[in-house]
């Protein structure tokens, strides 16, 4: 990390001039004249996204529109009470002489399931186009009834602007989405709007926890009776025109309608479909729609929405950290690979800049109900700081303030440890840990908090930030002092077991000295020391003895091995070459940590990179791989792995394969690419 994050620095100093990136960035500007099925181009601002077909809504493909703040809890089971909610218990294991109580196997499988499933994230409505004759019957319109069809993605302004042809005559659809609300501003064009043969639509899926992932498509539409919709005329012209409320259980969701003069009724032939006709007889119709959790919003004009899009993606683009890998280069691999980092800037802005940590698949759709993994929060957000996005990185970084309390409790009277905070895995806003034993037993998050420390005080070395994070880096350190056990027979700190590697794939129970963990420990405990030394306090003696004392890289024939005492085969067993491969993250995620051997981690990951199942291989594994080529010394080989066959993206900068959106990779792991030609803004 101190090497890429060096690199970026030394770059922006020396370059001579400030790059044209405009026209880099327009050059990328996704274009398509038909739908893609599963991935859509999105509108939005890190907190709200919108998800569109080609007529730029949601008209024949219910894509998302989603939001950090749309939770809901399902009813509980039958039979079940709130009572048996917070009577619920785990498994108590030992853990060398401590018995720690876990969250699962707990005796009510319903329950648990319950508490894995909830909060779920929901689809907050879709949004289409609705086809009529001209004595207002609605026709059964499809894509294939289109012609012409050319959509385009300006990703400067974030603006999407679809344009079609139907009965001959041609539609133009802007669709934007506001910088300060929840909401999405759709202005139509043609002729068929003064006819009376093209409205809007707005309806209302159910959503529920049944589904551990729901892609491409979130919430049903099919159980209309599970749920109410109820609409509301508004009054005064300077509020919204409509609201819709909907329930689901005991959640309720805003959606508030306005702009131009329209009016508004539910659809006879669905129970919470709701057709919006124009009043006035002209070819141009400007609507925006907001959702909230709490009633009428304010709601912004299409131009307001237009204008606050435009400032917003602008000041994106032009402040920051930006990459140019066009200029001057050769080689044939550059355009594929700013391709890359551009979409991926562009989605990462959408989807993953809200205020909570994003989930895997951002607000694209749906995986493990809509939770996030604060072990996935380092590469879903860590790129923030280093491209000097700090605002953006600000909105979510707090989640370890707001998560301290509940994460102490987790250790301190959950699970009986002397001292300090443990992170959750999955989670929600509240902070509650899901139920599940790699979700109890996952142990790389712990780190993280310290390096999101680490990376803001290099950035703003002052005082405050010094203050502002102590008691997270404090508590977060005790608890992996408290952690370690001093193994006797050996006289060292050991880690584990039990606990699951970062591949998640060996046994917990014999899992002991796992090589990433120890590093990133030893890297934890190092940064944390720093951070009260700064303050001018000492740090415990706790850190410095586990720290001292921490067991050394586990090896086998003079290469790492993923644990302690593993099967000295396993480079050619599949059960642990499967994955992420977590041994290349040694020397190139991290840096050279107290007992790491250069040598054998570049040898290592070597190793890795002949005999891992690089098929299946997602995500960030990727830049992993291409990080730590780069730190040891093989630029080429890097942009290799970037580019590798199995990594690859669609026309809108999405992965191609899986039903997630597994992103985390391109904008952390284009750092390692040496023959950057021209950079600016860091």
């Amino acid at each position: 990390m101190d090497m890429l994050l060096g690199i970026l620095l030394l770059l922006a100093c020396v370059r001579a001039s400030l790059i044209d990136r405009r026209p880099i960035v327009e050059r990328f500007n996704p274009i398509r004249t038909s739908s893609n099925p599963t991935t859509p181009l999105q509108v939005g601002n890190g907190n709200f996204a919108f998800g569109s077909d080609i007529t730029g809504l949601q008209t024949f493909l219910p894509f998302a529109t989603m939001s950090s703040w749309g939770w809901k809890n399902d009813s509980l089971p039958p039979g079940k009470t709130v009572q048996d909610v917070e009577n619920y218990r785990g498994v108590s294991w030992d853990n060398h002489g401590r018995l720690v109580q876990y969250d699962f196997n707990g005796g009510d499988p319903d329950i648990e399931q319950w508490l894995i499933s909830n909060p779920n994230r929901v689809n907050l409505g879709r949004i289409g186009l609705a086809f009529h004759t001209r004595d207002g019957r609605n026709v059964n319109t499809t894509e294939d009834d289109l012609t012409d069809k050319h959509q385009e993605l300006d990703l400067w302004s974030g603006t999407l602007t679809s344009a079609f042809a139907w009965e001959g005559e041609r539609v133009t659809v802007t669709t934007i989405a506001s910088q300060e609300s929840d909401s999405v501003g759709i202005r139509v064009e043609s002729s068929l709007l003064r006819s009376g043969q093209l409205n809007v639509f707005v309806d209302f899926p159910w959503n529920d926890g049944k589904a551990k992932f729901s892609a491409p498509f979130v919430g049903r539409w099919d159980v209309p009776a599970n749920h109410t919709t109820e609409l509301s005329i508004g009054r005064n012209l300077d509020e919204a025109r409509a609201v819709i409320r909907h329930t689901m259980d005991a959640s309720t969701f805003f959606t508030s309608l306005g702009g131009d003069a329209f009016e508004i009724n539910r659809d006879s032939e669905s129970m919470h479909r709701y057709t919006v006709k124009p009043l006035e007889s002209a070819s141009s119709f400007a609507v925006t729609v907001a959702f909230s959790p709490a009633g009428s919003t304010p709601l912004p004009s299409f131009r307001e929405t237009h204008e606050s899009a435009s400032a917003t993606w602008d000041e994106f683009w032009q402040s920051g950290g930006f990459v140019d890998v066009l200029t001057g280069s050769t080689d044939p691999r550059a355009v594929e690979l700013q391709r890359r980092i551009i979409l991926s800037r562009y989605l990462l802005r959408v989807n993953e800049a809200g205020d909570t940590p994003p989930q895997e698949s951002g607000l694209v759709n749906n995986g493990w109900y809509g939770k996030f993994h604060m072990e996935m929060y380092f590469w879903h957000s860590a790129h923030w700081a280093l491209w000097n996005d700090w605002e953006l990185l600000r909105r979510s970084s707090d989640v370890y303030s707001r998560f301290l309390s509940s994460s102490i409790r987790r250790a301190q009277v959950q699970q009986n440890w002397d001292a300090g905070a443990r992170w959750p895995k999955m989670t929600d806003p509240s902070g509650r840990s899901a139920p599940g034993q790699i979700n109890n037993l996952l142990i790389w998050q712990q780190v993280h908090p310290i390096v999101f420390a680490e990376y803001e005080y290099r950035a703003f070395p002052t005082h405050d930030i010094l203050k502002k994070w102590k008691n997270v880096v404090k508590e977060t350190a005790d608890w992996m002092a408290s952690f370690a056990w001093f193994n006797e027979s050996s006289g060292v700190y050991d880690i584990g077991p039990p606990m699951y590697v970062v591949s998640e794939d060996t046994s917990p129970n014999v899992t002991r000295n796992a090589a990433f963990e120890l590093a990133y420990w030893d890297l934890g405990l190092e940064l944390a020391s720093g951070w009260l030394e700064r303050l001018g306090e000492e740090a415990p003696g706790s850190w410095a003895s586990v720290k001292e004392k921490l067991a050394a890289l586990p090896m086998e024939n003079g290469l790492y091995s993923v644990y302690e005492g593993i099967e000295g085969n396993f480079w050619d067993d599949p059960a642990f070459t499967n994955d992420h491969p977590a041994l290349v993250g040694l020397h190139g995620w991290l840096p050279q940590t107290k007992n790491l051997d250069v040598k054998v981690a570049a040898t290592t990951a070597e190793e890795v990179w002949s005999h891992w199942n690089i098929s299946n291989c997602w995500g960030w594994d990727f830049p992993m791989l291409a990080m730590s080529a780069a730190r040891n010394g093989q630029p080429d080989k890097a942009v290799e792995w970037l580019l590798h066959p199995s990594f690859q993206f669609d026309d809108a900068g999405m992965p191609i394969g899986g039903l997630l959106w597994q992103r985390g990779g391109v904008g952390m792991g284009v750092r390692t690419r040496q023959d950057f030609r021209k950079m600016d803004g860091m």
